[in-house]
C-alpha cells in the first residue's frame, strides 16, 4: 500500500474543506527503480495560507532534487571513493593519518629488522651452546665466540672469560689471603656475566618500547582523529540545514577512516611487540642459566 499517497490525500482533503489547497496532478512513475520517495517527490502541493503546514508536508515530502544523486548512486552501483574523501579532508585529520602512517612505515621497520635479530640471535646461541658443551677448553671456546657475536650467550661468556682470566693471572699469595682473593675472583666473575647479560637484554629491547607505544597510542589517535571529524560532520549539517544521506555520508566516512589507520598501525605492533618480549625473555632465561653453568664449572676447575 502507498503509504505516501495516502498521507497525501488526507492532506488534500484536509485542505480542500478550508478552500485552500491547488494541486498539480502527479506524474506518472516510472516502473523499474522508482522508490517511495521517487514517486512522492514529483507531487508539488502550495499552500499560500497555511505556511506551517507546507513546512511540516515538504518535511514528509522532500523535492526530488534532494534525493536524486543518492538514489541514482544506488541504482548505478557506485560507492564513495575513500582517496577522494583523504584529499579533502581537514588540516587537523590529515595530520592525524600522517602521524599514523608514518607510525605504522616506522613500526614495520622495526619489526623486519627485529624479527630478522632475534632470528639470528638464537641461530647462533643454539651453535655456541653446542661448541660450549663439546669443547674441552675455554681458550678453544673463546675463540669461536668470536665468530657468532649476534649470539647474547657467547658475549655473556666472552664477558666471564675475560675476568676469569685476569683472576687467575694475577699472583696469588698464601694463607687467608689467598682464600680471600679466591672468593673476591669468584664474586668478580658473577658480576661480570650479570653486567653482561643485563647489556645483552638491553640491545634485545632496543626499538621494542617504540611498537609498545605505537600500539598503545595509535587507537586514540585515530579516535581523535574520529572525535574531530564528526565534529566537523556536524559543523557542515549545520551549515547546509539538511541531513540527508549525501551530506552526512561523506564527513562521517572521513571521520571514520582516521579509526581505520590507528587500528592499522596499532594491531601489528602489539602482535610484534608481545612476540618480542616473549623472545627476549626466553634468551634471558638462557642467558641465567649458562651463567650458573659457568660459575659452577669455574669453581669446579679453578676455586676448589
Amino acid at each position: 500500500m502507498d503509504y505516501v499517497a495516502l498521507a497525501m490525500r488526507f492532506i488534500q482533503q484536509a485542505c480542500r474543506r478550508r478552500g485552500t489547497l491547488r494541486v498539480r496532478p502527479a506524474t506518472p512513475a516510472p516502473s523499474d527503480g522508482a522508490s517511495l520517495l521517487g514517486r512522492a517527490a514529483d507531487r508539488v502541493l502550495i499552500l499560500p495560507r497555511f505556511p506551517t503546514l507546507a513546512r511540516a508536508h515538504m518535511v514528509l515530502l522532500p523535492t526530488s532534487n534532494t534525493f536524486a544523486p543518492p538514489l541514482a548512486a544506488a541504482a548505478a552501483g557506485g560507492g564513495l571513493d575513500y582517496m577522494e574523501i583523504i584529499s579533502h579532508a581537514g588540516p587537523v585529520v590529515l595530520g592525524v593519518l600522517a602521524l599514523l602512517i608514518l607510525a605504522s612505515v616506522v613500526s614495520w621497520g622495526i619489526i623486519l629488522k627485529k624479527w630478522l635479530h632475534l632470528r639470528r640471535a638464537q641461530g647462533e646461541s643454539v651453535k655456541f651452546l653446542e661448541t660450549f658443551w663439546q669443547s674441552k677448553r675455554l681458550d678453544a671456546i673463546y675463540q669461536a665466540a668470536e665468530a657468532l657475536s649476534a649470539s647474547p650467550i657467547s658475549q655473556v661468556f666472552r664477558a666471564g672469560y675475560v675476568e676469569l682470566s685476569k683472576v687467575t693471572a694475577s699472583q696469588k699469595r698464601p694463607g687467608e689471603d689467598a682464600m680471600s682473593e679466591q672468593l673476591g675472583g669468584i664474586e668478580n666473575v658473577e658480576r661480570a656475566l650479570k653486567r653482561a647479560a643485563v647489556a645483552e637484554v638491553t640491545h634485545l629491547e632496543s626499538t621494542v618500547p617504540f611498537l609498545g607505544t605505537t600500539a598503545s597510542a595509535a587507537p586514540f589517535v585515530g579516535l581523535f582523529g574520529t572525535v574531530w571529524g564528526i565534529m566537523r560532520a556536524f559543523n557542515d549539517i549545520y551549515q547546509m540545514g539538511n541531513a540527508n544521506l549525501a551530506t552526512v555520508a561523506k564527513p562521517i566516512s572521513e571521520a571514520l577512516i582516521a579509526t581505520a589507520f590507528g587500528l592499522a598501525a596499532a594491531i601489528p605492533a602489539v602482535v610484534a611487540y608481545n612476540y618480542f618480549v616473549s623472545r627476549i625473555r626466553v634468551l634471558d632465561t638462557e642467558m641465567a642459566n649458562f651463567s650458573n653453568d659457568f660459575l659452577n664449572i669455574v669453581r669446579r676447575h679453578f676455586f676448589s
